[in-house]
């Protein structure tokens, strides 16, 4: 008897260790996979303002208004 329980144990730590495992690596990849498409975001997003930015430096400067004048006294 003590050897039947003794197999049905380390069986049931083998299963259970095998079990474990899969468990962890099914929730590690779906964490992954969100970090992931938040670091794909991220840049993207740097990228567009990155364009942004270099649009706005090299703007011209807008041409002056011509003086009107002050209006003369009569």
């Amino acid at each position: 008897m003590t050897d039947l329980s003794l197999i049905m144990l380390i069986t049931g730590i083998i299963f259970g260790a095998l079990a474990g495992s899969i468990t962890v690596h099914v929730v590690y990849k779906n964490k992954l996979a969100d970090l992931e498409a938040d670091v794909y975001d991220a840049r993207v997003i740097r990228e567009a303002l990155k364009e942004e930015i270099f649009r706005l430096e090299n703007q011209s400067k807008p041409k002056p208004r011509k003086n009107r004048g002050k209006p003369q006294k009569k």
